[in-house]
């Protein structure tokens, strides 16, 4: 059965704007700016948004009712349990105040949205009202930056949300170059506190934060690559900063001469002791290991308990050809799976990641991987740019279930048997029988940003595209 819903035409447009206040802080700690906006998001769309139902799936029958990190956990799988019943489109929102290169994340009733423009926006998860919008500062132009390809440069990594204390976290880049971790209330927009969050010793105007935030252990990590570009002094960095605003900063940096960003951006897998494992891109060094191309597991304390790297680890360097370019995800508490630019897929021991050649499995997967993975039960989901791919793994080895080889896939979520991945080229949202590789249908929801990947929540899936957001409900 074909099914074709369009989105153009007259739709009902309102506009119902109550200003609550305004009130600014100095640059050093945030510029605020809260509106109480509420905003028809059925906006009139010229794109047409095409649904094919072949095989739609009555599974499971819960739904996410928080989406508070990348990938919905510390372990970035990516998968929730939820009935698909033949999805549909719901609600396109109006204009953002800047491109969202951030998964949206979803929150009692609400979808929280960061921008480059450094504002951070509530939606209604049903409606795609604005609730409100919270400005953090002023982003820096790509005209002040050595290089890069982010003009401008605001909120980029995807934040992360507390449910115990309801704040989110986020981390603004403000001119005139200064990282600040901003905890904001998520029920009204309220900035709480704001404070430094660049390393110590580092250039902030060459480290960028892309990577996911990640929340454990009464802290927030906070990853730092470098620009597109690799230009100037940057290095690996992880930093944690007490999630209250007390205390001071913790850090850990890769010990190399130059470069070995930490820029997936899915950010660091946590395990259930707390844990981080993150992964680094290519380091300077040719002769003597310098930890770039690795996986690195930190101690909640940010101390460094052991690492992973190919034995190729020098050519990988040589070749910017970063295992870094996707984050770790665990498949199951003591299996991590990873990969990277150059498309091998490694499977590691996380009490034990071996050191150089120490994985338990290794194999091509496809011609190159970024972003992130989604995982469930014992499959593995791949963005490639020669498709997307499903491993079945266990213990120590993986073979291909199946694969799309038709496009360039954004990182995936898993909603039930269901598998969603954005065509990065084209902007077309696909769904996938996740045991079969089956297509079940196809939204087009126009131009995105590099590794965008959907979220879900409150029985709907969101994706951004551009400066707006889209939302697809399940059943």
């Amino acid at each position: 059965m074909n099914r074709t819903a369009l989105l153009a035409g007259a739709v009902c447009v309102a506009l119902v704007i109550a200003a609550a206040g305004y009130f600014a802080l100095n640059p050093g700690t945030a510029k605020n700016t809260t509106e109480q906006t509420k905003t028809n998001a059925f906006a009139s769309s010229s794109q047409s948004v095409t649904s094919t139902s072949a095989g739609c799936d009555q599974a499971e029958s819960s739904y996410a009712r928080g989406w508070t990190t990348y990938h919905g956990n510390n372990s970035r799988s990516g998968y929730v349990a939820a009935a698909v019943v033949c999805p549909k489109e719901g609600w396109k929102s109006a204009a953002l105040d800047g491109e969202v290169y951030a998964e949206p994340l979803v929150y009692d009733g609400m979808v929280l949205v960061a921008t480059e423009n450094d504002s951070v926006y509530a939606l209604n998860a049903t409606s795609g009202f604005i609730l409100w919008r919270t400005n953090l500062g002023t982003p820096v132009p790509g005209s002040a930056l050595p290089c890069g390809d982010i003009s401008p440069s605001g909120i980029t990594g995807t934040p992360v949300i507390d449910p115990t204390t309801d704040t989110i976290y986020v981390v603004a880049f403000q001119t005139p170059g200064e990282h600040y971790l901003v905890a904001v209330d998520v029920k009204d927009g309220g900035v709480r506190f704001s404070q430094l969050a660049d390393p110590l010793g580092s250039d902030p105007l060459v480290q960028q934060e892309r990577g996911a935030l990640s929340f454990g252990n009464g802290r927030v990590y906070i990853p730092y690559g470098g620009l597109d570009g690799d230009c100037g002094d940057y290095h690996g960095w992880v930093v944690g900063l007490n999630a209250d605003g007390s205390g001071g900063m913790i850090s850990y940096e890769v010990p190399s001469q130059r470069e070995a960003g930490i820029w997936a951006p899915s950010g660091g897998a946590m395990d259930s002791s707390g844990d981080l494992f993150v992964a680094t891109g290519n380091g300077a060094s040719d002769g003597a290991f310098d930890y770039g191309n690795s996986v690195v597991e930190l101690s909640p304390s940010l101390r460094p308990l052991g690492y992973f790297a190919p034995t190729d680890w020098p050519q990988l360097n040589q070749g910017d050809t970063d295992l870094g370019s996707v984050g770790p995800a665990f498949v199951n508490q003591s299996v991590l799976f990873q990969i990277g630019k150059e498309g091998v897929g490694y499977l590691l021991n996380s009490a034990n990641l071996g050191g150089i050649g120490g994985q338990e499995f290794s194999e091509q997967v496809c011609s190159s991987s970024f972003g992130g993975t989604a995982v469930s039960g014992s499959t593995v989901f791949v963005p490639c740019t020669d498709g997307l791919v499903a491993l079945l793994v266990s213990s120590n080895s993986f073979q291909v279930l199946w694969k799309d080889s038709g496009f360039p896939s954004g990182p995936p979520i898993v909603t039930g048997k269901v598998v969603w991945a954005l065509d990065t080229s084209s902007g077309v949202l696909n769904g996938y029988n996740s045991s079969t590789g089956a297509g079940l249908f196809t939204f087009n929801v126009g131009g995105a940003t590099r590794f965008t990947t959907p979220s879900v929540g409150d029985g709907s899936v969101f994706v951004a595209a551009g400066e707006y957001l889209y939302s697809f409900q399940l059943s």
